[in-house]
């Protein structure tokens, strides 16, 4: 071939480049301002104000808020208190007095606002023995109005309560509906393009109707399958089973990444998309084990390489501790949430934290797999006895390792002294356990902490103080749940050395992970005995409990099973969009971190009490941040460290 020629096809290759680039970035742009517009119509439709009511007093109700009017029909006074279905073994709140009927006879009527995130249990004591009279439970809806009646029953002492709904409430999960349904649409309709473009006869016909260079450039450009193509310069910094970088993982980093930017930026401020007060799991729960997960799988794959290679251990030594370092003073001082309460000051300095949790980790689990790792894989005859686990027993002084520090964690949790508190407490304090523990929140974990950092440079508002009405500083990324989240990238570790040891044997990786996610789901059955509260060890994000690590663990790989096998083995799937976060994930979490309170990521709304308009925002938000990693990849820019 000549000079020229090449010359040619090498322009034609970076113009088929910059038009798929172009196209894809107004498929993203197109899909942000769909959802957006949807998402604010929805808004006009479901929100609306509260009705009034004769009787009622009127509030102006926020999101999450159901207004409740109480009418006595009887001639005595009665306390009304409160308390969440969800809020285990809670005290009961007093929400306010209802007087008696005045002797005119002309019921008494006094209104109240009410949450409607969970199912209420409404008690009405009498005054001034305080003694039960009745009780209601009921699961209010949002921007509903409702009645209480209070009456005798057939005229005899017996009090009786009936609950009257007097207009509906708004249905408050529909933009979550538009948003799916948006993106699900635009998903769809990108696949049967891309498949529909492969046919040759709509490739023949576009070429005819088309009839310019550029037309066959755009057909061509979307010929070859996107999943393929992997940027050479990337492909040595972890080196898969294939020789090349695997996407499953970047995808699923990416995908962990996306979830966590939306809850961190609102989740439409619905509860499920926020992290659980206590015990139990959300959805915003799920990401930060993930990432952890994968962090593990990562070293796993990248200090292999980094040995075959021929890399010296000293440097790659060095290499860990600037990392870690580097991450800590990341997390310490660029994101902090004190900047809330204006400039730093080392009084109130928040220690722990989201990064500083990945810096520690990374630490740990790195030096415990450079101590064990081989420069050279052993090759182990499939007819050898203990072939089927060597990927285990080959690393037996890690794991070893890793059983003590879970002692040590269980020994801390359970049998350490904590002064005023019982030995072994799991509770969130405040008014759970009835109130007999309210300085106790996280037990031992909570109390290493205020010991280690004292309490001003932990984190002061826990998501338990809301339901619980916890007092007490905690820091779910403390000191003693490090243990917990070394664990967790332990075991993700143990997916990278499967992917290691049975390289190319996809039927053997996908068993093993199959395999581990049934033993560790097993575990947490057993842990949790399958409730959310009555276990011997509660899945807990704050405590980052045992069996938070076995249950997200099952999920991270049943969730690479599905990734591995639709993206590595199959290829129908490319990974995108999740794929380019992942590839950029430190610059996605720091950016999204610093520039939240800038425009495209935050704007005035309309309505701020609209879960549609902060489902939007916040949908926008996360989509902006998709297609910023998507520019950076094209451009080649990494953020590393």
């Amino acid at each position: 071939m000549k000079k020229g020629e090449i010359c040619t096809l090498r322009k034609e290759e970076a113009v088929r480049s910059d038009v798929m680039a172009a196209e894809r970035e107004y498929r993203w742009t197109v899909c942000a301002v769909i959802v957006l517009l949807i998402a604010l119509c929805a808004a006009h439709m479901t929100d609306r104000p509260a009705s009034s009511h004769p009787h009622r007093k009127t509030f102006v109700l926020k999101m999450d808020e159901a207004s409740l009017s109480v009418t006595n029909e009887i001639e005595n006074d009665f306390m009304l208190y409160v308390v969440s279905d969800h809020c285990y073994k809670c005290l009961p709140q007093l929400l306010g007095k209802i007087p008696a009927r005045p002797a005119s006879g002309t019921p008494s009527t006094v209104g109240f606002v009410v949450g409607t995130q969970h199912a209420l249990k409404l008690q009405l004591n009498g005054t001034p023995a305080n003694v039960e009279q009745c009780n209601v439970d009921f699961h209010f809806g949002e921007q509903g109005n409702y009645s209480l009646w209070v009456k005798n029953l057939n005229n005899l002492s017996r009090v009786s309560c009936s609950m009257i709904t007097d207009s509906d409430s708004i249905n408050s999960y529909l933009p979550i509906l538009f948003a799916f349904l948006a993106f699900g649409l635009l998903a769809a309709l990108s696949a049967i393009w891309n498949t529909v473009k492969r046919l040759d006869v709509v490739t023949n016909l576009l070429l005819r109707l088309g009839s310019t260079v550029e037309t066959e450039r755009l057909i061509n450009s979307e010929l070859g399958s996107p999943n393929r193509l992997v940027d050479a310069s990337m492909e040595s910094i972890i080196p898969a089973t294939t020789g090349r970088r695997l996407r499953s993982l970047d995808s699923f980093r990416g995908l962990a990444l996306v979830i966590m930017v939306f809850v961190n930026y609102g989740g439409g401020r619905y509860w499920f998309f926020r992290h659980e007060s206590w015990n139990g799991l959300t959805v915003a729960d799920l990401v930060f084990p993930w990432f952890v997960f994968i962090m593990g799988t990562s070293i796993s794959l990248s200090l292999s390489g980094s040995l075959r290679r021929g890399v010296k251990r000293t440097h790659m030594l060095w290499k860990i501790f600037w990392r870690s370092l580097q991450l800590f003073v990341i997390g310490v001082i660029i994101v902090n949430p004190n900047y809330c309460q204006g400039p730093l000051s080392w009084d109130s300095l928040r220690i722990p934290g989201v990064l500083q949790r990945l810096g520690f980790t990374y630490l740990v689990v790195s030096l415990l797999d450079l101590a064990v790792a081989q420069d050279r894989l052993t090759n182990l005859s499939s007819e050898t006895c203990w072939y089927s686990v060597h990927d285990v027993f080959l690393y037996w002084p890690a794991w070893l390792f890793v059983i003590a520090l879970e002692t040590v964690w269980l020994c801390l949790t359970f049998l350490l002294p904590v002064p005023d508190c019982p030995t072994g407490y799991l509770g969130p304090g405040g008014i759970g356990d009835f109130g007999q523990y309210q300085n106790c929140t996280g037990g031992a974990a909570g109390y290493i902490d205020r010991w280690l950092l004292g309490n001003n440079h932990i984190y002061q508002t826990p998501s338990s103080r809301v339901l619980y009405q916890s007092v007490m500083p905690f820091d779910p990324e403390g000191v003693l749940g490090s243990i917990n989240s070394i664990l967790m990238a332990f075991l993700g570790l143990q997916a990278g050395k499967i992917l290691l040891h049975y390289r190319d044997q996809h039927k053997q990786i996908i068993t093993r992970f199959i395999i581990w996610g049934f033993i560790l789901g097993i575990i947490s059955a057993v842990l949790t005995k399958c409730s959310r509260n009555d276990g011997f060890i509660p899945v807990n994000k704050n405590l980052w409990s045992l069996s938070y690590v076995t249950t997200l663990s099952c999920f991270a790989f049943v969730a690479l099973v599905f990734f591995y096998y639709l993206v590595d083995v199959k290829k129908w799937w490319s990974g995108a969009p999740f794929f380019y976060p992942g590839m950029n994930s430190i610059l996605v979490y720091v950016g999204h971190e610093v520039f939240e309170e800038y425009f495209p990521f935050r704007w005035k709304m309309a309505n701020s009490q609209s879960h549609a308009e902060h489902l939007a925002q916040n949908l926008v938000a996360t989509s902006v941040w998709v297609v910023i990693a998507y520019l950076l990849y094209r451009k080649k820019i990494f953020w590393k460290i």
